[in-house]
């Protein structure tokens, strides 16, 4: 299976397991992002648009982009809108400038209001061209502006003294005066030209000629982010930060899952693993109190990290399983003895497979069932009991926890014989009532009997 298949069928089952919890973090966060839409009001966003003609470079569309959004041209825009409670300074947060293809600039203004977007949009759009025009007269030198008028003067001049040379010249019709007189007729329309020409090159006499393109329209909706988008952005925050916080706690997990970590932690052998039918993993916190309840209600009292039951052969697999275990156990011991078997509080999976295993067992060896705290281990065990079998489910326990465990049945005297590990599995479908059983195999429904042994003393094992 590939990565990218574990981490659908990971997040597949946070979803599947953590429904609850994940719901409640979203209604969370929806109720977030309305109160942050209350705290901002609801703003309007629209643009005019000012067409620059002639020939613009894109840095001096920037820098018009810039004189736009000067304090100049917002100040003014404000003493026009006559707004008391927004000034020149605060307009700069709401008003912006960008340059667009085809020598364009887009101002937009932004309001609590669609009518107040538009006034402001426009407004600021004519004082740019209205401050746009003043910068430009007031730049041309007064000389160059009559430079024009004295250059058409003198072409006027020269076209009029062209005339008298060509009439003053030999009136007869030889080629010199006819060819002179062509040269000076050529000569005048030259300079015309050359003067026309001059003018329709004069940069700033476009550039000054700068037009907004109509008023602003009117914005219909809200700017985002609105309301909704606050609302399911916050709804869908706050469910990717449920989710990404429980793959990093399964990632920063220390509970240990293979057979050798656990079997380290304890210090002892893996006599076998077991099977136990059921429908999902069940590992429960004991705990009765306004937290447990909590848990329970909001389904994180079942852990979610522990992979889906794989499917299960037969019964009389499962049995196989129990009774390979129960011989190797019959195999280490010396001598029939009885053994206490260990059960962590909480692993109903693991006490399933403990109270199978005393069935199985038949008594040989004896077996006594017995939960022992993971928080605070004490193993009590009798006189008559020399050793004991830890039973449990792989995927639930550190490995401290597991040390604190062995710890405490050094201290009661008691020798950790092995090790069981029971596994949860989906057991097949009860088979109906006219199929036959397979031979030596019980029935699907059938309650294993746990095994009790009674001492010399008459207690009960």
């Amino acid at each position: 299976m590939s990565d990218d298949t574990i981490r659908l069928a990971t997040m597949g089952r946070i979803i599947r397991r953590r429904r609850r919890l994940l719901t409640l973090l979203a209604v969370v966060g929806a109720l977030v992002g309305y109160s942050t839409s209350l705290l901002f009001p609801p703003q309007y966003t629209t643009s005019a648009s000012v067409l620059l003609p002639g020939a613009w470079q894109e840095r001096e569309l920037l820098t018009q982009a810039e004189i736009a959004t000067s304090s100049v041209v917002l100040d003014r825009a404000a003493a026009t809108l006559g707004w008391t409670e927004v000034s020149g300074s605060e307009l700069r947060d709401r008003v912006s400038a960008t340059t667009a293809d085809g020598n364009i600039i887009t101002i937009s203004g932004t309001s609590d209001t669609p009518e107040r977007a538009q006034r402001l949009s426009d407004q600021v759009a004519q004082q740019f061209v209205t401050f746009a025009a003043r910068i430009a007269g007031a730049g041309a030198d007064p000389e160059a502006a009559a430079r024009p008028e004295a250059l058409r003067q003198m072409v006027t001049q020269t076209s009029r003294r062209i005339t008298e040379l060509a009439d003053a010249a030999d009136p007869g019709k030889s080629v010199e005066s006819v060819q002179t007189r062509t040269e000076l007729a050529k000569l005048r329309t030259a300079l015309q030209e050359a003067v026309k020409k001059l003018e329709q090159a004069d940069p700033t006499a476009d550039k000054a000629n700068m037009v907004v393109m109509g008023p602003a329209a009117r914005p219909t909706g809200e700017a985002p982010p609105t309301r909704v988008q606050l609302v399911v952005g916050g709804a869908l925050l706050f469910f990717l930060l449920a989710v990404i916080g429980h793959l990093a706690s399964a990632r920063m997990s220390r509970r240990l899952r293979t057979e050798a970590e656990i079997a380290s932690a304890l210090g002892s052998t893996l006599l076998g693993t077991v099977d136990v039918p059921g429908e999902r993993p069940v590992h429960r916190p004991a705990g009765r109190g306004p937290r447990a309840k909590v848990r329970r209600l909001l389904g994180v009292d079942v852990r979610w990290d522990v992979p889906a039951p794989r499917a299960s052969g037969d019964e009389a697999g499962r049995r196989v399983r129990y009774r390979r275990v129960c011989t190797r156990l019959r195999e280490q011991l010396p001598v029939p003895r009885r053994l206490l078997v260990l059960v962590p509080e909480g692993d109903e999976i693991a006490l399933r497979a403990a109270e199978r295993l005393v069935a199985e067992a038949e008594g040989e060896p004896l077996l006594r069932v017995v939960g022992v705290s993971v928080s605070r281990p004490l193993v009590q065990g009798r006189d008559d009991e020399s050793g004991v079998l830890v039973v449990l489910s792989a995927g639930h326990w550190t490995a401290g926890e597991l040390a604190d465990i062995a710890g405490a049945c050094a201290d009661a005297r008691q020798e950790v014989v092995g090790i069981v590990l029971a596994g949860l599995v989906r057991a097949r479908p009860a088979k109906s009532a006219g199929e036959p059983q397979g031979a030596g195999e019980p029935p699907q429904d059938a309650t294993p009997v746990v095994a009790v042994g009674v001492d010399a003393a008459g207690g009960s094992a």
